[in-house]
């Protein structure tokens, strides 16, 4: 039984969210090999090699595999896959764009979000939103599986010594090109690593008050998040979404304002250690979830909270 624990990283840095699914790969059992696809990243490989319990950095830098593009990854992965039991990458955007592709061309069945591994073949995964969870079994030859990271430690990032194997090769697809990439933002906190979030619904109103949030957000050194409403509804963009159908997070401090608790935002938000809500309906379901909740008009209590920080 072996595993491939798939790299996500900027070309220079292992992201954390790397070092949780690297832990779901311990509970498995079996050597742990890791894929590095980049650009100019030799220094990602040299960081995944020293992290324990890893046996083997495989590294394929390429301009092709430069901004991760799933198609060209894809194809990566599956020529790599074929020497493994298991295949893992953290649930994030880079996994949950690759990963099912990857598993569509190995003709096997992803299991998607893993929170808890039961054996070398049966996993547990949230369905309903989040509020259920199903057991699972796969018999599948090779185990696709992307990671839920807030229910897994990260694993130690020193005290490996893993050897380093440059794979050749590598073809470009075609299917699609990289055009540009623009971040919004600049400084601020990124969302997913922050130990503070604020996050606003579409009690906001309209995207211009959420400069409100960025003020607080700035005070406490916290990430802005918002609701699918308020992404739906163009308040702000897409990359800020908490929820089901946006990031899963757990931050130490998680501040909702204006937002009223839909099944699906309370999915990618309800693990988070304190939930504070603001919201003036009293019946709001976030309350139901809040370990400290301030029935107000925010537009008074956001402001207010601002002047005393």
């Amino acid at each position: 039984m072996s595993n491939l624990v798939i790299v996500e990283h900027d070309n220079n840095v292992v992201a954390t969210a790397t070092l949780n699914a690297i832990t779901a790969a311990q509970q498995i059992g079996g050597e742990i090999d890791l894929l590095v696809a980049g650009e100019n990243c030799q220094s990602v490989a040299d960081s995944a090699a020293q992290i324990a319990g890893i046996s083997k950095v495989k590294v394929a830098d390429n301009a092709i595999y430069g901004h991760h593009m799933a198609e060209n990854l894809a194809s990566l992965v599956v020529d790599v896959a074929k020497d493994y039991s298991h295949v893992l990458v953290a649930a994030t955007t880079f996994g949950k764009n690759m990963m099912p592709r990857a598993s569509a061309l190995l003709d096997v069945a992803q299991i998607s979000e893993i929170v808890e591994v039961k054996s070398a073949d049966t996993f547990v995964r949230p369905i309903y939103a989040g509020n259920a969870l199903a057991t699972v079994q796969s018999s599948d030859a090779i185990k696709v599986i992307t990671v839920r990271t807030i229910k897994f430690e990260a694993a130690a990032d020193t005290g490996g010594s893993a050897t380093i194997e440059v794979i050749s090769g590598g073809v470009d697809d075609g299917l699609s090109s990289w055009i540009s990439q623009a971040v919004s933002g600049g400084d601020k906190v990124e969302l997913t690593s922050a130990g503070i979030v604020v996050s606003g619904g579409r009690g906001m109103k309209n995207g211009e008050n959420f400069a409100i949030l960025q003020s607080v957000a700035s005070k406490l050194g916290a990430a802005v998040g918002a609701s699918r409403a308020a992404v739906d509804s163009g308040f702000v963009p897409n990359e800020l979404q908490v929820g089901q159908t946006g990031k899963v997070i757990a931050p130490d401090l998680y501040i909702a304002i204006g937002i009223s608790g839909a099944i699906q935002h309370l999915a990618g938000m309800k693990e988070s250690k304190v939930i504070v809500a603001i919201n003036n309906d009293s019946e709001a379901p976030i309350f139901q979830v809040a370990d400290y909740g301030l029935v107000a008009d925010l537009f008074e209590a956001v402001p207010e909270l601002e002047a005393a920080l």
